[in-house]
């Protein structure tokens, strides 16, 4: 039987995406027009439309402006998980900025929910070789699950010998990588973000049913609220490898995870992974 894969949605705004951090000061993030309201609704609809439910992996920064969204989404199904407080890398924060960054965020969510947070994604999947340490704060603040460590190699992120699939890390916590293929002797991303928006539809469909196939294993994809929004406001002064990254193709992503959500079967990460992730408690 192929596997049931977990959808997965950063939930941040377009100007608090790492790429645009030398141009907008963290400071000015109240003064930014917001539109996650409106596309997290679009999304939730477009699940709703496919009978599909995701986990949300949420800024606390946004869960405190609009806790009527978290709410929303809690009650339409879906898993909230944490994104973290302030968007912030792990590579950026000593252990105690962490583990303080890390709790403001769970206790906001679950105070707004009344569910359990359980599951946490790094920005910009900021936990590597450098950071180990992250995952024992992660267990000490009462989290179950990560998926913060993408096994491929890029400029921004990125372990390319770590483990592919769901593991239980040291201290505890499962890990659970967004998805690659192995072709070549390589990991190659295939679990969404901007990836998704650069290749033809066909290859992120291909290569997602390939480790459903070849691996047996579900699969891992995600994306953002920004990325289906083609009418957000441009940043002044980003740097063209910033802006192609970050442009690309948005007029194309709505369309797309509307034919993903239904050309494979999609689910929450903790349903997904509820038996590793059990195991881990």
């Amino acid at each position: 039987m192929t596997p049931t894969n977990a959808f997965s949605i950063d939930v941040e705004d377009y100007f608090q995406v790492s790429a645009f951090e030398r141009n907008i000061d963290r400071a000015d993030w109240d003064a930014m027009p917001c539109r996650v309201e409106h596309n997290v609704m679009r999304l939730l609809d477009l699940l709703a439309r496919h009978q599909a439910r995701g986990t949300f992996f949420t800024l606390g920064w946004i869960a405190q402006r609009y806790p009527g969204l978290v709410r929303a989404v809690s009650d339409a199904g879906h898993e909230v998980a944490s994104h973290g407080h302030g968007h912030q890398r792990v590579t950026q924060l000593s252990a105690q900025e962490f583990r303080a960054d890390g709790r403001r965020a769970k206790h906001l969510l679950e105070d707004i929910t009344g569910q359990p947070v359980i599951g946490y994604r790094a920005p910009s999947f900021s936990i590597g070789a450098g950071t180990p340490w992250a995952f024992d704060v992660l267990h000490d603040l009462g989290f179950k699950y990560s998926s913060s460590v993408y096994p491929v190699r890029h400029d921004l992120y990125g372990s390319p010998d770590a483990p592919r699939f769901a593991h239980r890390t040291p201290a505890g916590i499962v890990e659970i990588p967004p998805t690659t293929v192995r072709l070549g002797g390589r990991n190659l991303p295939a679990s969404g973000g901007g990836f998704f928006r650069l290749l033809p539809y066909p290859v992120s469909r291909w290569s997602l049913r390939r480790v459903n196939r070849v691996d047996g294993k579900p699969a891992i994809f995600y994306c953002h609220p920004w990325e289906i929004d083609p009418d957000q406001p441009r940043v002044p002064g980003a740097s063209k490898r910033s802006r192609f990254r970050h442009y690309l193709n948005l007029d194309l992503t709505y369309g797309r995870l509307d034919r993903l959500l239904g050309d494979l079967r999609w689910d929450r990460i903790d349903r997904v992974f509820d038996d590793q992730i059990r195991g881990s408690s």
